[in-house]
């Protein structure tokens, strides 16, 4: 650690001597290091020479250039210093324009070097108190522009609109926690019979999980077009993540195929949440696991599937772990429990109105509570079933 420099201003030659006798024992463990200037205009050339220097000891009553002129000059071009009077006891009204121009505190001659210490330190205290408030400040900044960019590559990567259809309702709803996370839900069209389903969480925060989040999204996209196997796709992307995965980041993700022709649901469910299926009569279900790991992990992992049939009337609900972990005010979790509770009390709400009654759910179960995770639903009903064309 380098020495504090400090610059002292005074047209009296003998206190150069006095000072450096006074503070010689920290001048010589480099705690301190005094530069010597005897009126305003001298000290502005130190100054310029020494742009380190954190605190100025000036006198009031110099030549060329007093100390309530360098006091001006100062606050003008040097506003990050702290300046110390020094002055005649009896000159209070000086003291007092300083002390409006400025300067942090004073001291009176003649000088007690003892007060002099305790103010020197007091001051240097004040200024590591100043820089590390506007360092958190600057830190706060960026991370808000952090947050704000994340924020954006975050709801850009969402699907611009809800599909619609006669034979099919679906509904989406994501709720950023005040961290940024990796949510994200996707829905697309692989033929004139079968939609693709996804829901994802990125393991990391911020810039990082939304940046993958595209990645993750695109490629997914990519792998839909060329396999109709869910656990083909999956295993492509992991592939592709696994690769100079230096930050350890992993995605889990569930990616189903719903065919609309006969309700048959293939999926494969890389290390997320297992999705719900609400039957028209309230029951509730649980998907079953594939046992597949989160992607991003390891390569060469060959993910399986699973398949289960929908019946008209009956609703898949997709969600990310914000939704079960999100906690109350004594810390409790929302849990899969209640959300099933949930589910099976609203077998005839639309997509829309279910993912919403869930966040709205759980929002009143936290009760205020800081929340760390989005939460992200996404729900589709099968309304009818599609008949396939002739030939």
């Amino acid at each position: 650690m380098s020495a504090i420099r400090i610059l002292m201003v005074d047209d009296e030659l003998d206190l150069e001597l006095l000072v450096r006798q006074r503070f010689r024992r920290r001048i010589r463990k480099g705690e301190l290091e005094f530069i010597f200037a005897h009126n305003g205009k001298e000290a502005l050339e130190k100054l310029e020479e020494n742009p380190d220097i954190r605190l100025v000891l000036s006198d009031i009553n110099m030549p060329v250039m007093d100390g309530l002129t360098l006091l001006g000059q100062l606050e003008n071009i040097h506003p990050e210093i702290r300046a110390v009077i020094i002055s005649a006891y009896g000159d209070m009204e000086n003291i007092r324009t300083a002390m409006n121009r400025g300067a942090f505190d004073f001291v009176t001659k003649p000088i007690d070097f003892n007060d002099l210490t305790i103010t020197i330190d007091k001051t240097l205290k004040h200024i590591d108190t100043l820089q590390q408030a506007l360092q958190n400040r600057d830190r706060l900044v960026a991370l808000k522009q952090e947050l704000e960019v994340a924020r954006h590559v975050q709801t850009s990567s969402l699907p611009e609109a809800l599909p619609e259809g006669d034979d099919f309702d679906i509904g989406a709803v994501m709720t950023p926690a005040r961290e940024i996370g990796g949510d994200f839900y996707d829905f697309f069209s692989l033929d004139d019979y079968r939609i693709g389903l996804v829901i994802a969480d990125v393991s990391d925060k911020g810039v990082p999980a939304a940046l993958i989040t595209m990645v993750t999204r695109a490629l997914l996209k990519s792998a839909a077009r060329r396999h109709d196997s869910p656990g083909a796709c999956l295993a492509e992307v992991n592939e592709f993540l696994s690769q100079d995965n230096e930050a350890c980041m992993f995605v889990t993700l569930f990616y189903g195929v719903l065919d609309f022709r006969n309700g048959c649901l293939r999926y494969s469910n890389g290390g997320h949440n297992p999705p719900r299926l609400i039957r028209a009569d309230g029951a509730v279900e649980v998907l079953q696991l594939t046992g597949d790991l989160a992607l991003g992990v390891f390569s060469g992992h060959e993910f399986r599937e699973q398949a289960i049939d929908l019946a008209t009337g009956d609703a898949l609900f997709l969600y990310t772990d914000g939704i079960t972990e999100a906690c109350n005010p004594v810390n409790d979790e929302f849990g899969e429990g209640r959300l099933d509770e949930l589910l099976g009390g609203v077998p005839q709400q639309s997509s829309q109105e279910m993912v919403q009654s869930a966040v709205q759910a759980v929002e009143a179960f936290a009760d205020g509570a800081d929340q760390f995770d989005d939460m992200t639903c996404l729900s589709l009903r099968l309304q009818a079933f599609r008949p396939a064309a002739d030939g």
